[in-house]
């Protein structure tokens, strides 16, 4: 009898009275940490569980190995987890279950929609009981009608970031890249524009120290880039393995996901997150409530002819630019609807801001045999391309050959440059370039490699400010 008793599982709401002593739980996990080092030599990932009698908040489980890989690797939140010998404490008024390492043990399950009743991964001291499978089917079907989001607070959209603060998101994985040896990359999406960040770096230094496109190393292949939806901000999460330890083949392109405390930072002018030893990972199910309200909100913005217009943009962009009459019922379409465009060649209409050029200084415009000849760094909230002013087009676009006075007020406002009443720019400023209407045909240069050798330029567009 006593050994039946020392494997009776708690109700979650019962061991949470059980302060100081040994429990058996089993629960659904709703959450677990990002696993990293403990003070000492061990590591350590934290889980929240759930069952009918406490599904509100959830019980925190603090799990302690010797190894990483010795931890739950949890393939999906949902999942059910079996803890023997687990001792209950509490700490700062919160409940809690220690995993002990030398007398606890743990067996992970799937969940909803599991049909195997054998642990996809055990722990060295764990021993099943005939009984451990009616309490697995028991959970799978509770779990079938119970929302796991609804255990914690709500998450923001892309488009309510600050930078510098950390909240909880909803994404889905588009993309997993290595991009060292201990670094990895998440590029992941919710359908909405993250905010326009000013701009830091110094117009003068863009030939030696050019504005990048993108974040990783390397820009990434068209196939890959093809698979990408063409409208909302593409965000790059950064995990840096030496620190932070995560599960990469569990967060596999087209899983929808919700970090949990996760941080937002700004590099030149492009949104990224990062995992922080505090981050907490979720995995939804694709019929989760708030991922089809995402779903919805991205379809509803492909089918307006308007919603392709950066969120910071509406009602419309600044009127400093004008394009040609006949381009005036051509649709709207976002640089990554460009990028992507199944032919090289192309003509399209876009909103942008012009957040570097190439060269800077009006002088330097034009060739010596007076031909324009700069390099401009567009973006809107998919990407970042060059696109070229040349020849012609630069006549267009400049009007001609305007006074000089004229032109650096024109190039300051469309580069977003702070002036000061006489005339003069405030150096160092942050620059916030306007949103400008423009069209960009994409071309090829070298026949024998039409896609590597694909550009782009600025045409009927004029400068009128």
């Amino acid at each position: 009898m006593r050994n039946r008793d020392d494997y009776r599982f708690l109700r979650l709401a019962d061991a949470m009275t059980a302060l100081n002593q040994k429990v058996n739980l089993i629960g659904i996990i709703a959450e677990y940490g990002t696993p990293t080092r403990s003070r000492g030599t061990d590591w350590f990932c934290s889980l929240r569980i759930v069952d009918e009698s406490h599904n509100v908040r959830g019980l925190l489980v603090n799990i302690f190995a010797e190894t990483q890989e010795k931890l739950p690797q949890v393939k999906a939140s949902g999942d059910i987890i079996q803890l023997s010998q687990v001792l209950m404490k509490t700490h700062n008024k919160e409940t809690y279950a220690l995993f002990n390492k030398k007398f606890s043990s743990f067996a992970l399950y799937e969940g909803k929609n599991g049909e195997n009743y054998n642990p996809y991964q055990v722990s060295s001291m764990f021993r099943p009981r005939n009984q451990d499978t009616t309490f697995v089917d028991g959970l799978r079907k509770w779990v079938d009608s119970f929302q796991l989001d609804s255990v914690s607070e709500e998450s923001v959209l892309l488009r309510q970031i600050k930078e510098g603060q950390c909240y909880d998101l909803v994404c889905k994985v588009l993309h997993v890249s290595q991009v060292d040896q201990e670094e990895w990359m998440l590029f992941v999406w919710d359908g909405s524009d993250a905010p326009i960040p000013q701009l830091l770096s110094k117009l003068h230094t863009e030939k030696e120290n050019p504005l990048p496109l993108q974040l990783e190393p390397q820009p990434l292949a068209r196939e890959t880039l093809c698979k990408f939806p063409t409208i909302g901000t593409i965000l790059r999460v950064s995990v840096d393995q030496k620190n932070v330890k995560l599960n990469i083949s569990s967060v596999s392109a087209g899983r929808w996901v919700k970090f949990i405390n996760l941080m937002f930072k700004v590099h030149e002018g492009l949104w990224y997150g990062v995992l922080t030893s505090s981050t907490k990972v979720r995995f939804l199910p694709n019929e989760d409530l708030v991922i089809l309200e995402r779903q919805r909100d991205y379809e509803k913005r492909l089918s307006s002819k308007l919603d392709r217009m950066p969120f910071t943009s509406f009602p419309w962009p600044c009127r400093i630019t004008e394009v040609d009459d006949k381009v005036e019922d051509v649709p709207l379409v976002t640089l990554m609807d460009i990028m992507t465009y199944p032919q090289v060649a192309g003509k399209y209409k876009c909103i942008v801001r012009v957040v570097a050029a190439l060269p800077w200084t009006i002088e330097d415009f034009r060739s010596p045999d007076g031909t324009y000849r700069i390099r401009l760094t567009l973006e809107d909230p998919t990407g970042r391309i060059h696109a070229y002013l040349y020849a012609e087009d630069g006549e267009v676009f400049f009007e001609g050959n305007p006074p000089m006075d004229a032109l650096i007020r024109k190039w300051n406002t469309l580069l977003g440059v702070a002036e000061v009443d006489s005339g003069g720019v405030i150096e160092n400023a942050p620059r916030n370039p306007p949103w400008v209407l423009c069209c960009i045909k994409s071309y090829y240069a070298d026949k024998n490699d039409v896609w590597g050798s694909r550009k782009y330029r600025i045409f009927d567009t004029k400068l009128v400010c």
